[in-house]
């Protein structure tokens, strides 16, 4: 264990056992004759008190010498000694949001109960979540895009002078071809097409890569656009000169939370290579300034850039907070399996604040007026390789609404199963001045709710559940107001 935890652990026991026994620090100080200044150092977790001091404490509070310079706490400070023992202050991504690690440590010293009563609530929460370490570092992966806006000015510097250095043209669509003969020719790589398909196993990965011979193996289904992005990740590993990554995408398993950046930072690098920004912004002018909704526009820009519409609803996130200042917008993509029932959010970004289309880890229905569950269910039905659709969705509880464009396709890894990605911009006095056709009657309006069980719409006509929760705040509410009346009555 670090120094540092083992003078903080001292300090806990000091000033536990000082306030068991309803002594000041000056009081500690008359009666074991050490200045006030210094035991609150040691309290501090700053100091470590040499053998004869301890052996003085130890008598002034009573106390055996070996309880007090055990690292072991009693009931009361368990989870905060746990916490510390932990690796977990390491594992936490703190230098991403400017918080320094002793600060942290400043706050469990001068506190210990409070952050003992918080820390237990924190576990109760991810227990009763199932929030593992997975989940931990996704979020906090997604508060450190969040506060960037989604955008990374030296990320997408550095996708243009690899274009540059090695002459990709990209006013042309980036092939994967062109890729792979750089990842070959010039970082040493060995493509095998051929050995993933032999293993069952696999099947849900495009990509291994074997560091030790630099061999990547690419799942032979996956198509052209797929296969761009494997390659342009792989070379933003290299150009980035990122050793700390993962060997699998999708990946199965981590170690760190700097392989988890670092693979957000390989793929921001991948999808500014193949949508550069510049040429992305043109078409999105033309698209944003006709007057009428042009649904084929997105399908079209799509085999412009070889890219997938998650990739293009990805860059779209990077792109308008930034160059069109619509900061106010979310990005979901819902997984669904044919004949079922069930919609799952299985990825989510808000910018600005957490807008009303958002996860609910509770197992309610989303509500099925969402234009995202409308276009799986279009896809499932008709079995299509993309459908897309767009919509105002107002949201009556919260006085908010949002145009939504919507995309699905087929999942090239299982079978029966589709995926869509959204992206949402709250509408507003910005939005109406860059969207020229955000007053089409040809977009469909609804009003909508987060999920059937929060949900107060009458006769809804594709509700899959009572408004249980709903109904349950009320009966509360109503029960509040007749406990106020009688209390008022009786006073």
């Amino acid at each position: 264990m670090e120094e540092q935890y083992i003078k903080l652990i001292f300090g806990l026991k000091l000033k536990q056992l000082r306030l068991k026994r309803k002594l000041s620090l000056f009081g500690l100080s008359k009666l074991s004759g050490l200045s006030k200044s210094y035991l609150n150092e040691i309290e501090k977790g700053k100091k470590y008190p040499k053998t004869d001091k301890i052996a003085l404490l130890a008598e002034k509070l009573e106390v055996p010498y070996d309880s007090l310079v055990s690292l072991k706490l009693d009931k009361n400070l368990a989870p905060v000694g746990a916490l510390l023992r932990s690796n977990i202050l390491k594992e936490l991504p703190l230098e991403l949001f400017g918080v320094k690690e002793g600060d942290l440590i400043d706050i469990v010293a001068n506190a210990p109960t409070k952050v003992n009563a918080f820390i237990s609530t924190i576990i109760e929460i991810a227990k009763q979540y199932n929030f593992g370490r997975e989940s931990f570092y996704l979020a906090s992966l997604r508060s450190y895009q969040e506060a960037n806006n989604n955008f990374f000015p030296e990320l997408e510097k550095a996708a243009m002078d690899f274009a540059k250095a090695y002459q990709i043209d990209l006013k042309a669509s980036v092939a994967s071809k062109e890729l792979e003969e750089v990842l070959i020719e010039e970082y040493g790589y060995t493509i095998n097409n051929e050995n993933l398909r032999e293993h069952q196993e696999l099947d849900n990965l495009r990509s291994v890569f074997v560091p030790k011979t630099k061999t990547l193996l690419v799942a032979d289904h996956v198509d052209e656009a797929q296969r761009t992005f494997i390659y342009a990740k792989e070379l933003g590993y290299n150009f980035l000169k990122i050793t700390e990554r993962l060997y699998t995408f999708t990946w199965i398993s981590f170690e760190s939370f700097d392989q988890v950046l670092n693979n957000f930072y390989a793929s921001y690098f991948a999808g500014a290579l193949i949508i550069p920004r510049t040429l992305f912004r043109k078409h999105i002018d033309t698209f944003l300034g006709k007057p009428k909704f042009d649904k084929t526009f997105l399908t079209g820009i799509k085999n412009h850039y070889n890219a997938s519409p998650e990739s293009l609803y990805q860059r779209l996130t990077n792109i308008l907070p930034n160059d069109y200042h619509l900061e106010n917008l979310f990005f979901l993509r819902f997984g669904h399996k044919k004949g079922s029932e069930r919609f799952d959010i299985n990825k989510e970004l808000h910018l600005t604040h957490r807008h009303s289309p958002h996860g609910n880890e509770t197992d309610e229905k989303y509500c099925r007026r969402w234009v995202s569950i409308r276009v799986l269910k279009e896809i499932a039905k008709n079995d299509g390789e993309h459908h897309m659709d767009v919509q105002i969705s107002h949201y009556p509880d919260d006085g908010l609404s949002y145009l939504i464009f919507a995309s699905a396709t087929k999942d090239p890894f299982k079978k029966d199963e589709y995926r869509s990605v959204s992206i949402g911009l709250q509408i507003n006095n910005e939005l109406r001045k860059k969207v020229h056709f955000l007053d089409d009657t040809s977009i469909k309006s609804f009003e909508v709710g987060v999920t059937c069980e929060r949900c107060a719409i009458k006769d809804c006509e594709v509700r899959e559940a009572p408004p249980t929760i709903l109904n349950r705040m009320e009966r509360n509410r109503r029960t509040a107001v007749v406990v106020e009346e009688l209390q008022q009555k009786f006073s």
